[in-house]
C-alpha cells in the first residue's frame, strides 16, 4: 500500500501523477470466484435483495479487500438497479441472467426521476459502512451502468446482442433520445447520493459500446457521458470519474478527447500504442484478459510484464478489460496482485 494515507495511489493516478507503480484493483473482485461471496450470497436467495441489503453488499465489497493487496473497493451492486427505481420490474433469472418488465412510459419515468435516487439509498449506506471500515490509504469506487448499456436492457428486457435495441435507436430516435436523458439525470442523482456517501472515484460502465458506428458512438455514448458529467458537476460532485467505453476500439481515443472523464479504462483489445496516445490525454486503466488470468502461467505473467511496460511510464491504473470470471483461481488473482505490488 502506497502514499500518504490522506491521498490514496488511485486518486494520485486520478489527478495526472505517474506512481512508481500503477495501482491495482479488478472489475468483479467482490462476487463468485470467492467461497466465502458464495456462502454470503447463499443467504439471500433474491440478487437484487442482496444488493441492496448494506450489511451483506458491504461484506461482500470487503471481502477482497481481506484477501489481496487491493488498492480500491468497488461496491457492490448492480448496473440494473436504476431501471427498478425508475419504475420497471428487474430481476434475476438463475443460471440466465437479468429479466426486465415492460418498460414504462416516458412520462412515467421522468415523474420517478426525483424518487429514484432516494430508492437507492441502500447503496450510499453500503458505501458509508465500507468507507469506516477501509483503511484510509485504500480507495473507495462508486458506479453505475452509463445511459445507452441500461437502456439496452430496459428496452430488450434481458441481456442479449443488443440488435433489437440498436434497431430502435435508428427506427424511433425521439424515443431512444428521451430514454436516454431519462437515464442521464437519473443515473448523476444516483451517482452524485454516491459521493456524499462515501465514493472517493465514480465509474460509468458503458459495457456494451461495441458494434456501433461512429455517428451512433457519438449519439448514443458521448453525447450521453457528456452531458451526464455535466449534470455531476451542477450537483457539486468533485470525485474524479472513470469512463469504460467498452468495445469501442478507435472510437475510444474520441471519446478521451471529447468526455471530460478524468480517466478511461479500456478493454481487453486495446492495443498499446493507442492506449498510449489516449494515456498521453489523461489517466488509463486495464486491460488484462479474463480469461489469460483464469488460465494463468506463464502467458499471465508476460502479459502483466507487457502491460506494465507499455503503460507504465503515464498514469496508469492497473486493472482487466472486463470482470473476474467465476471460476478464475485464487492463486491467480494473488500473483498478479504480487507482481503488480511487489515487482
Amino acid at each position: 500500500m502506497s502514499g500518504p494515507s490522506e491521498n490514496p495511489l488511485l486518486l494520485r493516478v486520478l489527478a495526472g501523477e505517474t506512481t512508481s507503480r500503477p495501482p491495482i484493483w479488478f472489475m468483479r473482485q467482490a462476487g463468485r470466484y470467492l467461497p466465502e461471496y458464495r456462502q454470503l450470497r447463499a443467504t439471500t436467495p433474491d440478487f437484487i435483495s442482496f444488493c441492496l441489503d448494506p450489511v451483506k453488499a458491504a461484506e461482500a465489497t470487503l471481502q477482497p479487500m481481506r484477501r489481496f493487496a487491493f488498492d480500491a473497493a468497488i461496491v457492490f451492486a448492480d448496473i440494473l438497479l436504476i431501471p427498478g427505481a425508475l419504475g420497471q420490474k428487474v430481476w434475476f433469472e438463475a443460471g440466465e441472467g437479468p429479466r426486465l418488465g415492460p418498460l414504462p412510459t416516458i412520462g412515467q419515468m421522468q415523474s420517478e426521476i426525483d424518487k429514484a435516487a432516494e430508492r437507492l439509498s441502500a447503496v450510499g449506506e453500503t458505501l458509508s459502512r465500507v468507507r469506516a471500515a477501509l483503511e484510509p490509504d485504500r480507495a473507495l469506487i462508486g458506479f453505475a451502468g452509463a445511459p445507452w448499456t441500461v437502456a439496452t436492457y430496459m428496452i430488450e428486457g434481458r441481456s442479449s446482442d443488443r440488435s433489437g435495441a440498436k434497431s430502435l435507436a435508428y427506427t424511433d430516435p425521439v424515443f431512444v433520445d428521451e430514454l436516454l436523458e431519462v437515464l442521464v439525470e437519473a443515473t448523476a442523482q444516483y451517482l452524485a447520493m454516491q459521493a456524499a456517501a462515501g465514493a472517493q472515484v465514480l465509474k460509468l460502465f458503458e459495457s456494451w459500446a461495441e458494434g456501433l458506428s461512429e455517428d451512433l458512438f457519438e449519439r448514443l455514448v458521448v453525447g450521453p457521458h457528456v452531458r451526464l458529467m455535466q449534470r455531476l458537476r451542477e450537483l457539486g460532485v468533485q470525485q474524479p470519474v472513470i469512463g469504460f467505453p467498452r468495445g469501442a476500439g478507435s472510437l475510444s481515443l474520441s471519446y478521451a478527447q471529447v468526455v471530460p472523464v478524468q480517466a478511461v479504462a479500456l478493454d481487453t483489445a486495446m492495443p498499446i500504442k493507442l492506449g498510449q496516445e489516449i494515456q498521453a490525454l489523461k489517466p488509463i486503466q486495464g486491460a488484462l484478459d479474463p480469461l489469460l488470468l483464469r488460465a494463468g502461467g506463464s502467458a499471465l505473467d508476460a502479459r502483466v510484464d507487457g502491460l506494465l511496460k507499455g503503460w507504465g511510464g503515464g498514469p496508469y491504473i492497473f486493472n482487466l478489460g472486463h470482470g473476474i470470471l467465476p471460476d478464475t483461481p485464487i492463486d491467480h488473482v494473488a500473483r498478479v496482485v504480487a507482481r503488480v505490488t511487489q515487482g
